[in-house]
């Protein structure tokens, strides 16, 4: 018997028993089903969380922090005039302390890092068009806006060298401030208010740059290094030291053309311990977030594994079944001249022919009603985070779940192939 005829008689012979070979498919079904949507979910969700971290991080930048506190004793710190001011309590970016001057020379000081800038968080009231000046909404500034790219709908990004004050609105700005669309935005001028440090109101007009979408990461507007400084001292207490949540130290690199390597970041990371302040890069704050979601799609992959192999038991009892029901057939078979490697390998086939079709029927349904809840929830429930495709099903990703199901399927169908391959042809004819 050649290989192709082996191929055809194993399709054959999977739906002998039809009732019994569609229950072992669809419990197939169930698994791939689960792992292909588990898997999709993934991808989605990195693929959107690695695409926000290419607009914060370039891979040359450590954001610098006062290191966290290790002082156990009780009672109030002692007051040092020279020493941190504290920020504000449930601030994520300044946490329990403020960096100051010398904190910024520090950082300077040290080898392998090539500059540093400070991240002033400045308080914005409100935004307005300078059409209509009495039209106001609340705004926040993004303090990161300094360091990273926003994701542009449209107009261009921050120029942080410009002596003028720009502004990237959020999209959900445009409408609101009168504008007939993102293009009709971008070249305008805004007004923004805010409280100085003697609590009086004041004005700043700023040039809208770009239009961003909102994102992970990045929420509020971006504002460039002049409008900051601006509203920076005019919000500085007079006589009080300069004091900033974060600084942004940019690194020289040490690898191929000028590449900043995990070596370089390693050691600037030590000096900054020694320096009692704490550095890490982007991809280090989302290490956690990227732990939770992975952990959480292990969770429901396990889930899958689970109905997977059940279904692998049902693969053997199927094909144990089928052995039995066929022991003549395979003592005449064997009479005839088929070896014992074709006849498991004719039994093996059934299995992978089963587990191919529940797979890959599996597989296809995942992409189709994925695809459809995606499109759903992208217009709903995750309307304020664009770009995120929360379920991404890549070609690689389906082939290699049906490709795993089937080698399943091939690992259950070898016990009732074995068992078919070694039958004594003389003792198989005699069965009854």
């Amino acid at each position: 018997m050649r290989t192709s005829d082996v191929v055809r008689t194993a399709t054959r012979n999977a739906f002998r028993s039809k009732l019994r070979t569609t229950l072992t498919v669809l419990s197939l079904f169930v698994g791939a089903f689960t792992l292909t949507l588990t898997t999709a979910l993934g991808a989605g969700v990195n693929d959107y969380v690695e695409r926000q971290v290419a607009t914060l991080s370039t891979g040359d930048i450590l954001l610098v922090s006062p290191a966290a506190s290790t002082d156990t004793q009780e009672g109030p710190n002692e007051y040092d005039p020279d020493g941190r001011q504290e920020g504000s309590a449930g601030n994520p970016l300044t946490g329990s302390a403020l960096l100051n001057q010398d904190d910024i020379d520090a950082i300077e000081a040290m080898d392998g890092v090539r500059r540093v800038e400070a991240v002033s968080q400045i308080q914005v009231d409100w935004v307005a068009a300078s059409e209509d000046p009495d039209a106001r909404f609340e705004v926040d500034i993004n303090p990161t806006s300094s360091i990273g790219r926003s994701d542009l709908v449209a107009g261009e990004q921050l120029d942080q060298e410009a002596p003028g004050k720009q502004i990237v609105l959020p999209e959900d700005y445009v409408a609101a401030l009168g504008f007939a669309d993102v293009q009709d935005a971008v070249g305008e001028t805004v007004v923004l208010g805010y409280t100085d440090a003697e609590r009086a109101a004041a004005e700043v007009e700023a040039t809208v740059v770009g239009v961003a979408r909102t994102s992970l990461f990045a929420a509020g507007a971006g504002a460039n290094a002049a409008l900051v400084d601006e509203v920076a001292d005019a919000q500085a207490v007079p006589g009080q030291p300069r004091s900033w949540p974060l600084a942004v130290a940019y690194l020289d690199g040490s690898g191929e053309d000028g590449a900043v390597t995990d070596a370089d970041i390693t050691d600037v990371k030590a000096d900054l311990a020694d320096a009692d302040l704490a550095g890490q890069t982007v991809e280090d704050q989302l290490g956690i977030v990227q732990t939770v979601i992975n952990g959480i799609i292990g969770v429901l992959s396990a889930f899958a594994i689970i109905a997977l192999i059940a279904a692998s038991f049902g693969i053997v009892n199927t094909l144990l079944m089928s052995v039995q029901e066929r022991t003549r057939e395979i003592g005449l078979m064997k009479a005839m001249g088929m070896s014992n490697g074709r006849v498991f390998g004719l039994f093996s086939l059934e299995a992978v022919v089963i587990g191919f079709l529940g797979s890959a029927l599996g597989a296809l349904a995942a992409v189709a009603v994925g695809s459809a809840l995606a499109g759903g929830l992208s217009q709903t429930v995750l309307a304020d985070l664009p770009g995120l495709q929360v379920l991404l099903f890549e070609p690689a990703g389906v082939v290699t779940v049906i490709v795993v199901i089937m080698v399943i399927a091939f690992v259950s169908g070898v016990l009732p192939a074995r068992r078919a391959a070694r039958q004594d042809p003389i003792e198989s004819l005699r069965y009854e």
